[in-house]
């Protein structure tokens, strides 16, 4: 049972880190959605303060494009025009804007105190074919200028165009290095998004994972103790939760009435079945005066009359394991001798090669000796049945640091892949065409798993066809119980 469950949590554990799983699914696509919201939040945040920045430079720009030719009549009431501008330029001056005016002919008038500005920035514009009447944002090298050129009128005389550039480069800088920062924390905010997503909808499939473990690792012994438990869960998974409880309850009392109904219709069958073996018996023994046909039939019947009652037998031993009322009689055993004896009787009964490989040491387990020796004599059994008879059949001994390992190896048919898994069941045949005609009662191999569980330890199997099979029981040794 360990075995079952550690494997069916290393599935469980492939099962949600995969692609297909509903876990992952959700994860992506909560996360998508996570960053496709928030990204568009940041972007339109990012575009509406750029936009913002150049809209506060256009606005100040209009603004002094308007009041301009009213500063420059006021300042030049002594009559100098190009006082007036002058002073009016200088009236407004301000970081990184640059004014200057032109004649109508292009004769430059006035400028901005900052020649080297005035310079580039008349350079920038003279590379202009149209100036905008509205301020626009023009790019020159690696600067980011607002822009605009408009008439300017004096008390109604036409004085030129007017020019105002304003420099924003270090506000657009500063504001680049804003959005980099609202985008490293939108990046934090996005892993710790996707930790917190991750882990939600991980306990959110908790539950659902519980049911998949229990029904994964039950099996027809522990139905009636399996039960599912959920405390923190939401309703519907409660409720199914409970439905499957309530399954479980249901294939519990269908298996125990089946249990109950193998062992009573096989003992209610043994006892006819043996006194039904003794009239045929008797009547073989008194038959002289039976013809050929009448004895063939006669021990047709007694030999499937004695296979029926094997089966019986088989059924009863299974359904006592099933109730938990199969008793073993453990006691320290010499494995070294029972493999001996065993290959020696089964050379006898079969007369075919069987080779005994086994380990110098002393190999004690704490075992049932009689159904230890059963379950081998089984498998030596099978192998002599599915190999040829020139092929040799090897019981193999070995010895770890806490088990005993015995090997039950031939070279014959083998077992397919897909049937390997299934091969301990009861009844099952791996091509009943094949083995149908083969004496035995199809459930040697569940008695044998039965029978090595119930003294703690475990058996294997590896097969390829055509090429032979190995039937590994592992078993305790006697020292880990001291």
């Amino acid at each position: 049972m360990n075995y079952s469950i550690r494997a069916t949590l290393n599935r469980l554990m492939v099962k949600r880190f995969s692609t297909t799983s509903l876990q992952f699914r959700l994860t992506i696509e909560l996360i998508i959605l996570s960053i496709v919201g928030l990204g568009s939040v940041a972007l339109c945040a990012s575009w509406q303060m750029e936009q913002n920045l150049v809209a506060a430079h256009k606005q100040t720009l209009e603004y002094i494009a308007i009041h301009f030719p009213e500063q420059v009549a006021f300042y030049s009431e002594d009559g100098s025009i190009i006082g007036g501008l002058e002073r009016s330029i200088h009236k407004v001056a301000m970081p990184g804007l640059t004014v200057w005016v032109k004649s109508p002919d292009g004769q430059l008038l006035a400028e901005s105190s900052d020649v080297s500005q005035s310079s580039q920035a008349l350079q920038n514009v003279s590379a202009l074919s149209v100036v905008p009447k509205k301020p626009k944002v023009f790019h020159f090298g690696n600067r980011y200028v607002v822009l605009c050129g408009t008439p300017i009128t004096v008390n109604g005389r036409s004085i030129g165009q007017l020019y105002l550039a304003q420099d924003i480069t270090e506000d657009q800088q500063k504001l680049y290095t804003g959005l980099a920062q609202l985008l490293f924390v939108s990046l934090l905010v996005f892993v710790l998004l996707i930790v917190a997503i991750a882990k939600r909808i991980g306990r959110a499939m908790h539950p659902l994972e519980q049911m998949s473990q229990v029904a994964s690792a039950v099996s027809a012994d522990d139905l009636k103790g399996a039960k599912l438990q959920l405390k923190r869960a939401p309703d519907e998974i409660r409720g199914l939760a409970q439905a499957f409880n309530e399954m479980l309850f249901r294939l519990s009392a269908a298996w125990e009435q089946q249990r109950q109904f193998v062992g009573n219709v096989s003992h209610e069958l043994l006892t006819p079945l043996t006194i039904v073996i003794g009239y045929l018996q008797s009547l073989q023994r008194r038959g002289d005066n039976l013809n050929a046909y009448q004895q063939q039939a006669l021990a047709t019947a007694t030999a499937e009359a004695e296979r029926t009652v094997r089966m019986l037998q088989d059924l009863l031993d299974l359904a006592r394991a099933d109730s938990g009322h199969l008793h073993f009689r453990l006691n320290p055993i010499m494995l070294n001798t029972l493999i001996t004896e065993v290959v020696s009787m089964s050379q006898k009964v079969s007369n075919r090669q069987i080779n005994l490989l086994t380990t110098e040491e002393d190999v004690v387990i704490y075992a049932d000796q009689d159904r230890l020796q059963q379950v081998l004599i089984n498998l030596v059994d099978n192998a002599i049945k599915y190999s040829a008879a020139e092929q040799p059949i090897d019981l193999i001994l070995e010895k770890t640091e806490q088990h005993a390992l015995i090997h039950v190896r031939d070279c014959g048919i083998g077992i397919p892949l897909p049937h390997q898994h299934r091969i301990f069941e009861r009844f099952y045949r791996v091509d009943d065409s094949m083995t149908r005609s083969r004496d035995g009662t199809g459930l040697g191999l569940a008695i044998a798993k039965s029978l090595i569980e119930g003294m703690d330890g475990r058996i294997t199997l590896r097969s390829r066809p055509d090429e032979g099979s190995i039937f590994t029981i592992v078993l305790p040794l006697w020292q880990s119980f001291t």
